[in-house]
């Protein structure tokens, strides 16, 4: 490792000198999308409004990184993506994630923040799993934290859809929890269809079938629960 000298006393890494720290960070601010120049640039994103719910308070933790002239914590922003769409949607999706425990910070070759692998992964099917569109499934898993979530993919027997289990999922306490409220949540959108008119759509045997599942499974977990 090259070494510096301060004073021309005892050698120092470049690497961990104070003021190569700050050359390095200075280098870093001049060529980044977030500086110390910004200013103007947030408030007027920040004002142009249509925002998501999360968008405005990151927005202000940056304007007030600016403000307080806080390289390392524009640095820190800056790591997340070169414009503001990116950079609040990569910290948003980097902060849920460490709700889980998943706390590494990858992007893919997009620039977008890679999304965790779940611990602990389950797929229960409900309904005729042995064809196509004729069940649904509830996707369970943990992160490293030990919290829970769960997503649906379910079926009607035309219509359906569905998601991946995701950081932005609801969080449970345990395994247990989160398939409650999963098949709560399904048995709910099962019920609503039956007898509907639209029977190409919502064919009603798939619907009833899937249900007879959810109610066994509901059963079986009530026996287990008193041994």
């Amino acid at each position: 490792m090259r070494q510096g000298y301060i004073n021309h006393g005892t050698p120092w890494p470049l690497t961990h000198h104070p003021f190569a720290l700050f050359l390095h960070q200075k280098v870093i601010m001049e060529t980044a999308f977030l500086n110390l120049q910004s200013a103007d640039e947030v408030k007027t994103y920040l004002d142009k409004g249509c925002h998501t719910h999360y968008e405005p308070a990151i927005l202000k933790e940056i304007l007030l990184s600016v403000e307080q002239s806080d390289i390392t914590r524009l640095n820190w922003f800056n790591q997340f993506g070169d414009c503001f769409r990116s950079i609040l949607i990569n910290v948003y999706a980097f902060r849920k994630s460490c709700e889980f425990g998943f706390t590494e910070i990858s992007f893919d070759q997009y620039g977008w923040f890679i999304r965790p692998q779940f611990l602990e992964t389950e797929d229960l099917k409900f309904g005729n799993g042995a064809r196509y569109g004729e069940h649904s499934i509830i996707h369970i898993g943990r992160g490293k934290s030990n919290v829970w979530t769960y997503a649906l993919n379910y079926s009607f027997g035309t219509a359906g859809g569905g998601s991946a289990l995701s950081v932005y999922g609801k969080q449970f306490r345990n395994r247990e929890t989160a398939l409650n409220a999963g098949m709560a949540e399904l048995k709910s959108m099962m019920t609503e269809k039956l007898n509907h008119t639209d029977t190409t759509n919502y064919k009603q045997q798939v619907i009833t079938g899937t249900l007879r599942d959810i109610v066994k499974a509901e059963v079986n977990m009530v026996q287990l629960s008193l041994f």
